[in-house]
């Protein structure tokens, strides 16, 4: 990757896509083209929606031999701090595409704006007056692209379109670069070589599951004997189905020492397992109760083992103090 001190500001508007073939050819299937622009045009509207930009963005014709594609941004709505904002937008949506999975995309951005603060539109004289207003827009974009690293939906589409490339064996490589309209280059070209595209796909769409505890569910369908069937119960005023994995619990309710009526609570912890779809989407594929901390007869809570030595077990926090102490 580029760095800061590498890159020389003035304004940037377009992201220019070159692809490498192998045998020196200049063709490229179409549909396959398509696929791969489709995914990065998703990407680049995330980007900006993580921005607060609204954007829209124009093919630029080419006369040039060889296999270029060139984007044009620009804001919908233009004001006099919109060239600052379009030359970030551009450099971070770059940065974001050529960007591989274990790298932090925020940090290179950050190096980015650090750049466009000391070029020499920001520090031109002539633009003291206009500078409490670019200096406000760039904060709000250096806050703004923190967020850009937890965003399923760019590290999905970049993954698929990397993915549609590794698939095309004619393809050698793809080079990402931010230019202006007169194709003067604004940050150093960022190529991928084939051998480098799994680095941006994505080996599952499984997500890490997501632990609640302390959650108070309202049984509404327990299942009384041994089998796989899924519990029913009342969760964020919704009903859900369970798989109820603690097995102390099962016992207890298949012993008959716990009963069940009209409005039986649980407090529990929660595992919920989540995917990202084919676009980035998160949706919830499963819900299992992993600990039953207590239960309650006749309204008085009655605790667990399992709930009792969840208690007795020392905060997250301090065992990993303790570790690296």
């Amino acid at each position: 990757m580029s760095t800061a001190n590498e890159r020389v500001y003035i304004e940037s508007n377009c992201i220019e896509v070159q692809y490498y073939f192998k045998e020196g050819t200049h063709f490229m299937d179409a549909l396959i083209q398509n696929k791969c622009e489709y995914e990065l045009l998703a990407l680049m509207r995330e980007v900006a929606l993580r921005l607060r930009l609204s954007i829209y963005i124009e093919t630029v014709p080419l006369a040039e031999k060889g296999f270029c594609r060139r984007f044009k941004v620009a804001l919908k709505k233009e004001n006099k701090t919109a060239p600052v904002a379009v030359t970030i937008a551009t450099a971070t949506l770059v940065a974001a595409i050529s960007t591989p999975l274990a790298a932090p995309v925020a940090t290179e951005v950050q190096h980015i704006i650090e750049a466009v603060q000391q070029s020499p539109r920001i520090c031109d004289p002539e633009n003291e007056k206009l500078k409490p207003q670019i200096e406000k827009r760039i904060r709000q974009m250096q806050q703004s692209c923190s967020n850009l690293d937890a965003s399923n939906i760019i590290k999905k589409r970049r993954s698929n379109f990397f993915e549609l490339l590794s698939r095309y064996p004619k393809i050698t490589g793809v080079q990402f670069t931010a230019v202006d309209e007169e194709r003067l280059k604004i940050t150093r070209e960022n190529t991928v070589t084939r051998m480098q595209f799994e680095k941006y796909i994505l080996t599952t769409d499984e997500l890490e599951p997501e632990e609640v505890n302390d959650v108070e569910i309202e049984i509404i369908a327990p299942v009384l004997k041994k089998s796989n069937y899924k519990w029913v119960g009342m969760y964020n005023g919704k009903p859900r189905s369970f798989i109820m994995e603690s097995k102390e619990f099962k016992k207890l309710v298949q012993s008959g020492k716990v009963q069940f009526k009209n409005g039986s609570v649980i407090n529990c912890q929660l595992t919920i397992h989540k995917k990202i779809n084919n676009e980035g989407v998160e949706r919830i594929t499963g819900t299992s109760i992993t600990r039953v901390n207590h239960y309650y007869e006749n309204d008085k809570p009655v605790e667990t083992t399992e709930g009792k030595k969840q208690k007795k077990q020392p905060e997250p926090e301090i065992t990993q103090l303790a570790l690296f102490g």
